[in-house]
């Protein structure tokens, strides 16, 4: 079981940020291992919206398929996923965008494990950086498309 939080404070609208996440489809645009991207089921009603999600991603050394539900709850501005599929034992993330005097702060918590140890093991010797690397997908997204301060 490895679990990682990572806080950052971006100098963007919380809902910006919460928009730029939700945005399940536009991924593969912007994080560079998730090569294809495919939804479905999608529903909504005023304030929450879900959609089942199917990421392709691909390493050196891993091409694997994985699919997630995808939760948007735009009045608590979080985005909650959770497994369906794929070659994760358990699977889980967060998001939360909170009002900060300089924009947001952005709390991303993961949890997963693999069903192969040695997957486990490869991607927990590496997990700090990875996570930093995924934020930083999406703080270069936010600043493509919002500018470099909203």
């Amino acid at each position: 079981m490895h679990r990682h939080v990572v806080i950052r404070v971006l100098p963007y609208a919380p809902e910006q940020l919460f928009a730029l996440v939700g945005d399940v489809e536009a991924y593969p645009q912007f994080v560079p291992w998730i090569t294809a991207m495919r939804t479905w089921n999608g529903r909504a009603d005023a304030q929450v919206s879900t959609v089942d999600a199917e990421a392709q991603v691909g390493f050196s050394f891993l091409r694997e398929k994985f699919a997630t539900r995808v939760r948007r709850d735009a009045a608590a501005l979080t985005v909650d996923v959770g497994l369906l599929y794929g070659p994760f034992k358990r699977l889980s993330n967060q998001w939360r965008f909170l009002p900060h005097e300089d924009g947001a702060t952005v709390e991303f918590v993961i949890d997963f494990a693999f069903k192969s140890r040695i997957l486990d093991a490869m991607l927990a010797a590496n997990l700090d950086r990875a996570a930093n690397t995924l934020i930083g997908c999406f703080e270069d997204r936010a600043r493509a498309i919002y500018g470099p301060k909203a």
